[in-house]
């Protein structure tokens, strides 16, 4: 079978709105992939505003923001679909939305973009919610991009996705009878874009800033103490723990910019190589030399990527950056492939990732007619 689908993945960052086309192929259960056309398209510094205020809204105004949100995705594809060309082509939309709440402990998780706004602006049938069965099932709801990993990407025993939040998959080449394991790590881009914009800077380009600095070493250790890194997984993250609680104790350290981008880059890199050493004690070791596939906008930080090579030369870990197309776009393809899954009534969540009651098939189906 061969499918024709664009996925959607706008990240806790709010940069911009990730599209992907993707073609798949499936023969007897083994799927391949090509990304054919993909995107970025940077957020209006309006819709920046709505997205970052979204949990502030009363309950009228944030549903209104909702559809006019699925309204502007589908607008954004049709966009997409114009310049590429792919009229007549794109078979299925994948949306995740915008998560705007994420309270596991209350099976509640919330992504605006309203999939029948999507629909009605493309007119091609629409998958999104992705995240809503597996919270009811008791899961976390995150992470669901390892069904992606292990389906197209099974020759790495690690994946790192560094958005505004830094999460790992673990996935157990030498025991196939054991399941794939997720979970959040810790902020990572959205805390280190938060301090570039001390700077009047969107990010530290190469994290040139951060290797200028100096570790402070007693904001590192209150960093790492934060009672979030002890809990065992399955865990994740809202978007709230890095702007509300982390950021703050890394202000009231009272140093300079520079030295506070230093600081939280080895804690990002210390809470990594933390998390594999515990699945490495749970789990015992996955293989004598370890391969980790790091993706997301992090991977483009230069220093970034030095400090964790380091780190993860420790535990016999090599740290492996992709071509650009995946290291930009793998959230949006996955998101193209969870929907194939839903759109073929298949598994699409894993509960050994999310600690749901068992594996589910995730996401609403819309449809606007012929």
């Amino acid at each position: 079978m061969v499918y024709h689908v664009i996925g959607l993945m706008s990240g806790s960052s709010v940069d911009g709105l990730d599209l992907a086309f993707v073609q798949f192929h499936e023969n007897g259960g083994k799927w391949s992939y090509e990304i054919l056309n993909a995107d970025c398209y940077p957020f209006p510094e309006e819709w920046q505003s709505r997205l970052k205020n979204a949990s502030a809204l009363n309950a009228l105004d944030y549903q209104i923001l909702h559809v006019d949100y699925g309204h502007f995705l589908g607008e954004q594809i049709n966009r997409f679909i114009d310049i590429y060309q792919l009229e007549f082509r794109v078979q299925l939309i994948a949306s995740h939305g915008h998560t705007v709440f994420h309270v596991p402990e209350k099976r509640m998780t919330a992504q605006i973009g309203d999939g029948a706004s999507i629909a009605a602006e493309t007119g091609v049938a629409v998958v999104s919610d992705l995240r809503s069965m597996d919270i009811a099932l008791g899961g976390q709801g995150a992470p669901i991009v390892p069904i992606g990993e292990k389906l197209l990407l099974g020759e790495y025993d690690f994946f790192l996705n560094l958005g505004g939040i830094a999460n790992i998959a673990c996935h157990f080449r030498n025991k196939p009878d054991t399941g794939p394991v997720a979970f959040d790590i810790s902020p990572a881009n959205r805390v280190l874009n938060l301090l570039a914009s001390e700077f009047n800077k969107d990010y530290d380009e190469d994290g040139k800033a951060a290797s200028q600095g100096n570790i402070d070493q007693n904001l590192l250790r209150q960093l790492n103490v934060q009672e979030y890194y002890f809990k065992l997984f399955p865990k994740s993250l809202a978007n709230e723990f890095g702007t509300d609680i982390i950021y703050p104790i890394i202000k009231r350290a009272g140093i300079s910019t520079t030295d506070a981008l230093r600081t939280y880059v080895e804690h990002i890199c210390v809470q990594i190589k933390n998390s594999i050493k515990i699945l490495d004690e749970q789990y015992g070791s996955v293989e004598a030399q370890r391969k980790l596939l790091v993706t997301g906008g992090g991977a483009f930080n230069k220093f970034l990527m030095e400090r964790l090579s380091a780190n993860l030369k420790e535990i016999n870990t090599e740290v492996i950056l992709p071509d650009e197309n995946l290291i930009k776009f793998k959230e949006a393809l996955v998101m193209a492939l969870i929907g194939v899954l839903r759109w073929r009534e298949e598994i699409n969540v894993f509960a050994s990732v999310t600690g749901a009651s068992k594996d589910s098939i995730g996401g609403a189906v819309w449809m606007s007619g012929k």
